[in-house]
């Protein structure tokens, strides 16, 4: 009697039972565990992402700020879900391309790779489109897909110590991953210029650190990024109005580090573009912030050996202060005969090419007697 009781009771899940119902240990493996089976179902392989991204979605974004999002696979097309579940797609779709692809060998390419390349161009077009609804799960989405992508650590260059540092006409260097960083850029864009956009809500997401990263990618060795980087830059500080000291002082603290430290910045030229168009902006009279800009970087930056490359935004953002304040041309030509190159007849030409557009204003402006007056 005892035993049939016994054999009416549940038995103990034995440890290969747990395996199966797990589906850790089932028929995708082989017995042989010396050899590994590569998974060859793509669909299989884009399901397992999607319950990653799931998991991954819950544990970033906070309760609070995911309530009311529905839950939508990123494999779908916006034209198959109703109009209420293009925002939880978009979210997906987002989360999907938060895993960063590997583009070191130019031969390989994955189907994982191609996936997210053809969600990225889903993503812009959504975008494009107008179509988008940026509340603050979607900021909060779109702000970690565009970090997890962008920020990254570029790798130490060698500099020839052969010509003092200097040097010439040197090739750039191209991303290998560009086509897939382009997409993720145009989306920033499309994100920093939507017209329907909360900045009161974005501001909490692209907050000072995403600033100062986004600042460090200027030192991109790939022109093509940073060009996309001044563009979105600038739209930011037109935007985001309130990080507009924090952007002049961290620019402030690059120019720093390049003319007293290391004089070697990939990205000074596409800076000063982007404060020639913020000073022209400046309210006169000028506070005595703006100026200390000039007199502390602008002035310096005639300092180092590569001025060169960046001597023509220079001198446009030179010209706009004086257009400001015409007294400020004092400080500038002071400044230019105490960095005066007296070695090196090249930048020389350079600075009297200056010196001269500088004396040419001031003359429009009436703020000097003509020749012989």
């Amino acid at each position: 009697m005892l035993k049939q009781i016994l054999i009416k009771l549940p038995r103990k899940l034995q440890k290969s039972d747990l395996l199966d119902s797990s589906g850790s240990d089932s028929g995708n493996h082989t017995s042989n565990s010396g050899n590994r089976v590569e998974c060859t179902n793509i669909g299989n392989s884009i399901s397992s992402r999607l319950s990653v991204v799931k998991r991954v979605s819950s544990a970033v974004f906070p309760a609070s700020i995911m309530v009311g999002v529905e839950a939508v696979e990123p494999n779908l097309s916006f034209t198959d879900v109703s109009i209420l579940q293009k925002q939880s797609l978009f979210i997906s779709k987002l989360n999907l391309c938060c895993e960063v692809s590997d583009f070191s060998d130019p031969d390989k390419t994955s189907a994982e790779q191609d996936l997210k390349h053809q969600t990225l161009i889903e993503l812009v077009d959504f975008v494009s489109t107008g179509s988008a609804k940026f509340n603050e799960p979607a900021i909060a989405a779109m702000c970690k897909m565009c970090a997890v992508n962008l920020f990254r650590v570029f790798p130490p260059k060698y500099w020839s110590n052969s010509i003092g540092g200097e040097v010439e006409d040197e090739e750039p260097m191209f991303d290998p991953s560009w086509s897939n960083l382009q997409l993720v850029y145009d989306l920033l864009l499309g994100f920093i210029t939507y017209s329907s956009l909360d900045a009161k809500v974005a501001k909490k997401y692209v907050d000072h650190s995403f600033i100062s990263r986004l600042l460090d990618l200027f030192d991109s060795e790939d022109p093509r990024e940073r060009d996309c980087l001044k563009t979105i830059l600038h739209r930011i500080y037109g935007k985001l109005m309130v990080h507009r000291p924090f952007v002049r002082k961290a620019v402030s603290n690059i120019i720093y580090r390049f003319v007293f430290e290391t004089e070697r910045h990939n990205g000074i030229a596409e800076l000063l573009e982007i404060f020639g168009s913020i000073i022209s902006g400046f309210a006169v009279p000028l506070k005595e912030e703006h100026k200390m800009f000039l007199w502390k970087a602008l002035i310096p930056l005639h300092k180092p050996k590569l001025v060169r490359v960046y001597h023509q935004q220079l001198t446009f953002c030179v010209v706009q202060f004086i257009d400001k304040d015409p007294k400020l041309a004092d400080s500038v030509i002071k400044g230019l005969l105490k960095y005066w190159p007296v070695t090196n007849s090249q930048k020389e030409l350079m600075f009297i090419s200056e010196l001269e557009e500088v004396l040419e204003y001031c003359i429009l402006l009436k703020q000097l007697p003509l020749p012989g007056g």
